[in-house]
């Protein structure tokens, strides 16, 4: 595996040579194996370690493992500890993408701080494999198919190529000790479950899947790039530049959109970057009225006449900011992902979910932070209250308070302070079998 390793840098990966390089080790068997091969070789490498504190006692032994492998190698070792479960709920993400952002955000200061040129991660060919399958299970578009790249910016990862089984019959015969994450062996994760249910099935079918495999994502690259040539040429066409405004603003011209052999499709390349999930909306923008708009987590899609104006949302004047939800919309995704239903009786009651008189709904409804000023009449309660004075009573941190966002009728009456308490003005009457169910999802 050594040679065959210094052949693929030296032929592919010919720029980490004589370069500061940090490792990614988690004291797994391949960042372990990773970091013998290339002290091994003398490459000029530190060991970046995170205690991600998901497995009690266990996350505090691989710690002490990574820092003694570093002194056996006489290699430098860096080393922090994450609160991470506490980051996934504050950010409401899940364990493993809060887990992946505390992980690179650290790496990037590790090489603004230390000059590392570039992180090593250890990904080998099963992993990508496996993200392949999982983009599959879960739909995607090509870019979703062509694998995990090998260089992707100052990431690299020189053990792509290698297999899982090669890399455990390297530390076999050179009887090398790692960290086994007993997490690995549940099916509780959906990488878990086709790592042992689903891979040991293709490759009894095709022995040499993972070859396979990678020659198909070659050709998908291949075929990817000529997409991407001719997305450029089309975007240099339909798309130009207005500074005019304070906010920089892209105008794609619709009449040369709708020329095209497919129109959502070549809309869909020229969007895709810009977070936007709803894209039914978005396609609809290109024969819907003008004024209409869709907002993605960063971005908003306006149709102004011949053209839809694409702009980067300004989240320093997100405060002032008010989102409209449209009659007969039956579901936002931002600025907060909420679902709007008729219903004729209420079923699930609880701070995510409120059900209010269809009657008494005056589209558009808006969606605001709170101002100075506002008042409500909170269900439960007598009479009208500020709005400062019940998030002081029910204890808000400022936290808090800067994430509420006030769900209010056409003429700012609020109808919830969402995730929180509902107007008493708006509860639905008991005998009413004509409502409307607003949910929250988190």
């Amino acid at each position: 595996m050594l040679e065959k390793l210094t052949n693929h840098i030296n032929k592919n990966l010919p720029f980490l040579k004589d370069k500061k390089l940090l490792i990614a080790i988690s004291g797994g068997v391949d960042s372990v194996v990773l970091t013998h091969l290339l002290s091994t070789l003398n490459f000029d490498i530190s060991l970046a370690h995170c205690n991600f504190n998901l497995r009690g006692k266990e996350s505090d032994l691989d710690e002490e493992f990574v820092v003694n492998l570093g002194e056996k190698l006489n290699l430098n070792v860096f080393k922090i500890q994450f609160n991470t479960e506490e980051f996934a709920k504050e950010n409401k993400q899940s364990t493993q993408i809060a887990a992946r952002e505390l992980r690179y955000n650290w790496f990037q200061k590790l090489i603004e701080q230390n000059s590392f040129e570039y992180v090593l991660t250890a990904h080998h060919a099963d992993d990508n494999l496996e993200t392949f399958l999982i983009n599959l299970t879960r739909g995607s578009g090509l870019d979703g198919f062509t694998g995990i790249p090998e260089i992707n910016g100052n990431i690299v990862r020189p053990l792509l190529k290698f297999s899982r089984e090669t890399i455990l019959s390297f530390v076999k015969e050179n009887n090398i000790n790692w960290r086994e994450d007993k997490s690995n062996a549940s099916t509780k994760y959906i990488r878990n479950k086709i790592r042992h249910n689903v891979l040991p099935v293709l490759k009894e079918i095709n022995p040499s899947l993972l070859e396979t495999f990678a020659k198909t994502t070659e050709h998908l690259k291949e075929s990817q790039q000529i997409i991407e040539d001719r997305i450029e040429k089309v975007a240099s066409e339909v798309i130009q530049k207005d500074f005019s405004t304070a906010l920089e603003m892209t105008k794609i011209n619709i009449e040369k959109i709708n020329q095209l052999s497919n129109p959502k499709a070549y809309l869909y390349q020229l969007l895709k970057e810009y977070n936007f999930t709803e894209w039914n909306d978005v396609y609809q923008l290109l024969s819907g009225q003008s004024g209409k708009q869709v907002l993605s987590k960063t971005h908003t899609l306006l149709k102004d006449r011949d053209f839809l104006l694409l702009s980067e949302i300004d989240f320093s004047a997100a405060l002032e900011m008010t989102f409209q939800i449209q009659k007969n919309t039956s579901e936002i995704t931002a600025p907060i992902h909420l679902k709007l239903e008729e219903v004729q009786e209420k079923s699930t009651e609880n701070k995510q979910t409120i059900y209010v008189d269809k009657q008494d709904l005056v589209f558009p409804l808006k969606l605001r932070k709170w101002e100075n000023g506002d008042f409500f009449y909170p269900s439960g309660m007598t009479g009208k209250k500020k709005l400062s004075k019940y998030f002081k009573d029910e204890k808000f941190s400022l936290l808090e308070k800067q994430n509420t966002w006030l769900l209010c009728n056409k003429n700012g009456d609020i109808i919830w302070v969402v995730n929180h308490r509902q107007d008493n003005r708006f509860l639905a009457k008991e005998a009413s079998n004509n409502l409307f169910k607003l949910s929250l999802i988190q």
